[in-house]
């Protein structure tokens, strides 16, 4: 963002910016979640979904074009749902904590919402090209959110309520629009087969005059999983099926929220075979709160059990390190540094018998916890890692020399900011429930109460399961 803002000559911090200079924006879910990071770079924030809030944003925009840029930002602050950071001023306690984020002008609201689309038509590809990361390839957004609240889970806590795609008014016209460039579909959303008439999708897609189609779908829930699906699939070119499993163990599973059984995860490789699938990708996480070794262990262990009751089923195993995600109930707790010797077990323990491993560094984990945890002092060590040092040990060195020298901020922000607080405060502690968080401001769909509520179900689950053994 910042090469791009700097390439067409435009200040990379918001408040150098003059009237010849744009307004800068940016939305989505990574901003929608914590938008402080990123705060000191841009002038508008949106929140939340799109279908709604950008076309009153440009409206707006439109409208006060003629206005000073202090005026046009006023203006646009006032519109819920957009964020206009340099009216939201941090205090912080003397240890440097965060107090607050309270607004400077007394008409400019102290919470921002998030903007929810409630209409009956989802979004689908506007642009399809062989140089996309899934090249050729038209999307259709089936459903939105996910009802299983799995408790670590970004794209089911802040997308709230879970929403689906009109089958005849969305995603059939979709589908239709898609094929007049292209013959490859992709179904997407983060729990594609839990909407109400997913198999009167496939079943249409599966009539002859869609013969030449190529068809695949995002990660699916073990449970829905057919072997009607998993044919349609496969006569649609699909070779692998994708499922999201957390982990082996029945403990961390509760523990998550991930409604799934053991049984559950061997009908759906079986389907897979079965239906003349050949690939079947399990999705797991390492790092977990409350995850012990032996939960590791117990991922390890289902694989090579699937491996051996399904030898001709080409088994993958993704696997991330636990982040921290704002707006979840896992929210307030931290990065477990053994996540990453547990990520050489389960290689240890995987790739000699055959079972692909393909783990998130667990370098770039941390990186993505200091972005999801961090308040807007982080701005400077973004803006020095920006081009190169982009490695971990380049964020740290970043962030040392930065916090050491607590070098002025007075470039991007006219009021003094506290000293950036320790690394392991920020990457690795679980803080407390009454912390002011950076995203405080910013309102969600579930109130921090039900967050709250929703973490001790998590730990008393934990107790309980520990009670039993």
């Amino acid at each position: 963002m910042l090469d791009l803002l700097e390439r067409q000559h435009i200040p990379i911090w918001s408040n150098q910016r003059n009237e010849k200079d744009p307004i800068i924006f940016g939305g989505g879910p990574v901003l929608t979640a914590n938008p402080e990071p990123f705060a000191p770079f841009l002038d508008v924030v949106l929140l939340g979904d799109g279908e709604n809030l950008l076309p009153t944003f440009i409206d707006t925009v439109q409208n006060v074009k003629h206005l000073p840029r202090l005026e046009k930002l006023k203006s646009l602050a006032l519109i819920p749902g957009l964020y206009v950071p340099k009216f939201y001023l941090p205090e912080y306690d003397s240890n440097g904590k965060l107090k607050t984020i309270k607004p400077i002008h007394k008409n400019i609201p102290h919470l921002i919402s998030k903007q929810t689309w409630r209409g009956n038509t989802l979004s689908h590809s506007a642009i399809i090209t062989p140089d996309a990361a899934w090249p050729n390839i038209h999307m259709v957004e089936t459903v939105r959110s996910c009802p299983e609240l799995c408790r670590f889970c970004l794209a089911s806590y802040l997308t709230l309520p879970f929403r689906t795609s009109s089958l005849e008014d969305g995603l059939i016209p979709a589908v239709e629009k898609g094929l007049t460039a292209t013959n490859r579909i992709g179904l997407l959303g983060a729990s594609v087969t839990q909407h109400p008439q997913f198999n009167d999708l496939l079943n249409w897609l599966n009539e002859d005059c869609f013969d030449d189609i190529h068809l695949s779908i995002s990660s699916v829930r073990a449970a829905t999983v057919t072997a009607e699906m998993t044919k349609i699939l496969a006569r649609h070119s699909s070779k692998s099926l994708t499922i999201a499993i957390e982990s082996g163990s029945e403990r961390m599973r509760k523990i998550v929220n991930k409604k799934l059984s053991e049984e559950e995860i061997f009908m759906a490789a079986k389907y897979a075979i079965d239906g003349g699938l050949t690939n079947l990708k399990l999705y797991g996480m390492v790092g977990l709160p409350t995850e012990l070794e032996e939960d590791v262990e117990a991922t390890a262990d289902l694989l090579l059990r699937i491996k051996r009751q399904i030898s001709n089923l080409r088994l993958t195993l993704g696997v991330s390190t636990f982040v921290p995600k704002a707006h979840t109930p896992f929210q307030w707790n931290g990065v477990r540094p053994e996540a990453k010797t547990r990520l050489k077990l389960l290689a240890k323990k995987l790739k000699p018998n055959g079972i692909q491993l393909r783990p998130e560094s667990y370098g770039w984990s941390v990186i993505q916890a200091l972005l999801s945890r961090s308040d807007r002092r982080l701005a400077p060590v973004i803006a020095a890692v920006r081009g190169s040092h982009t490695s971990l040990g380049g964020w740290k060195k970043a962030y040392r020399q930065i916090q050491e020298e607590h070098v002025s901020q007075e470039n991007y922000n006219p009021m003094p900011l506290a000293k950036l607080p320790a690394w392991d405060e920020i990457i690795h502690e679980d803080w407390n429930t009454s912390r002011v968080l950076p995203w405080s401001h910013i309102q969600g769909p579930l109130n921090p109460k039900v967050l709250i509520d929703h973490q001790k179900q998590a730990l008393t689950q934990n107790v309980q399961l520990n009670s039993k053994e």
